[in-house]
């Protein structure tokens, strides 16, 4: 495996107190390497979607160690992590989330936005990812002009205009037909041939074939680790 990027070591989530508490991680230790394509898959309630709010940083263990880059996140309060967050990481989910009544390029910069980013700096990022994503020609479409697919590619292109080194992907292609679905999974692909480590939660095999490695949840625990080929 490549340098490690992220370990969890004995991580543990329990929400809730008492008798009506419940453990949706029981103990996860995981490591993931600079540059993988790392595949999420289990059941409803086997703990992936847990996992994937603790390495987004959008949620903390109740025990355990999370590493990022050698950093104990698990040590860093709200803001720190927001700030983590902000630099290292970008998301993309089911739900395209793009603010309907504004252009392909205005969603795409909002993290920049945020960022305090000037304009002119945020549109030559706004328009290189929309060209990344093949939609460079579509900046000044609504919404409500694009197809899913197209949608969905806005999305991944408002994820990466900070550059992030890694990109959670929450049911990337949930809501897509099976055509748009490859061709949001080849896109992702290359986005993880050019650097960026790919972390993406799916109950679809077809989908999860297009990673590198396959974690398999069960009851609260990593169940198996299927390491693939390469591409």
């Amino acid at each position: 495996m490549n340098e490690t990027l992220i370990s969890l070591r004995g991580v543990t989530k329990t929400y809730g107190s008492g008798p009506t508490a419940f453990q949706a991680l029981k103990g996860i230790d995981l490591d993931i390497g600079r540059g993988d394509f790392v595949a999420i898959m289990g059941a409803s309630g086997s703990g992936k979607s847990t996992t994937m709010n603790i390495l987004g940083c959008l949620d903390v263990p109740t025990t355990g160690e999370f590493l990022f880059k050698g950093h104990h996140v698990e040590r860093l309060d709200r803001d720190q992590r927001a700030l983590l967050r902000r630099r290292y990481l970008g998301f993309v989910f089911q739900g395209f989330n793009l603010l309907a009544r504004t252009t392909a390029l205005e969603n795409v910069e909002l993290p920049l936005l945020y960022r305090g980013e000037d304009k002119a700096r945020r549109h030559e990022a706004g328009m290189a990812a929309l060209d990344k994503v093949g939609l460079a020609d579509w900046w000044d479409h609504t919404p409500a002009e694009l197809s899913g697919g197209q949608q969905q590619r806005v999305a991944i292109a408002r994820a990466i205009v900070t550059s992030p080194d890694v990109l959670l992907a929450d049911e990337p292609t949930g809501n897509l037909d099976s055509e748009r679905s490859v061709e949001i999974m080849e896109l992702l692909a290359d986005l993880n041939r050019s650097g960026i480590t790919v972390l993406m939660v799916t109950h679809e095999p077809d989908m999860a074939a297009y990673a590198r490695t396959i974690v398999h949840f069960k009851d609260g625990l990593v169940e198996r680790v299927d390491e693939r080929i390469a591409a």
